[in-house]
């Protein structure tokens, strides 16, 4: 059996427009130590991540602490949007309505999904029976979760989007999804009255 910590990245600095290179705000490398007290119990083997800059910090620190080396995974970035959206809940919206729909240079949902469980198959089949944690994003991640439970679609992104970090864990037997369970890693944030 191989069990997959999937974990979502800190908070990160959305005043830097560039993907890559978005860097983590002081609270989100404050948060890094709740990814590492999350983990440090979980007996992982193996640390993957996006090559993004927010996702290799948030689970840098984890990694010193065990002296595990962090493999970096194309597969597992987040979607490219395309330009720069300042309405990003209804461009997710229409995404999650329809996973063909995407803006031009971005990719759609499907081809998100297809990019992302392509890179988790390939580390199932690299790490067998063991425990890895994939540090990745938001909407990637939510891919994910769509594809071994249909019914996990917008409603949950958009309660999952505010959660940096998050961690959600599956569990694979013989390469097929048994199971899956969130696991919160911070107080869920404050909604204004």
């Amino acid at each position: 059996m191989e069990t997959v910590y999937f974990v979502r990245h800190a908070q990160p600095n959305y005043n830097n427009h560039d993907d890559k290179t978005r860097e983590l705000t002081e609270k989100g490398l404050t948060d890094r130590q709740l990814v590492t007290r999350f983990l440090m119990d979980k007996n992982i083997q193996a640390i993957l991540s996006s090559p993004y800059q927010r996702c290799t910090s948030t689970i840098a620190e984890f990694a010193q602490a065990t002296g595990l080396t962090v493999a970096l995974e194309e597969g597992f970035r987040e979607r490219a949007v395309g330009l720069w959206v300042e309405d990003f809940a209804g461009f997710a919206q229409k995404q999650w309505a329809d996973f063909s729909y995407k803006l031009n240079g971005g990719e759609c949902l499907s081809q998100v999904q297809a990019r992302n469980i392509s890179a988790l198959e390939r580390a199932l089949n690299i790490y067998p029976n063991q425990n890895i944690v994939i540090s990745g994003h938001g909407t990637a991640i939510c891919t994910v979760l769509n594809y071994y439970n249909p019914s996990f679609g917008y409603e949950d992104f958009e309660r999952i989007r505010p959660l940096m970090p998050w961690a959600v864990t599956l569990q694979f037997q013989n390469k097929r999804c048994i199971s899956i369970q969130e696991c919160p890693l911070a107080p869920s944030p404050k909604k204004a009255p």
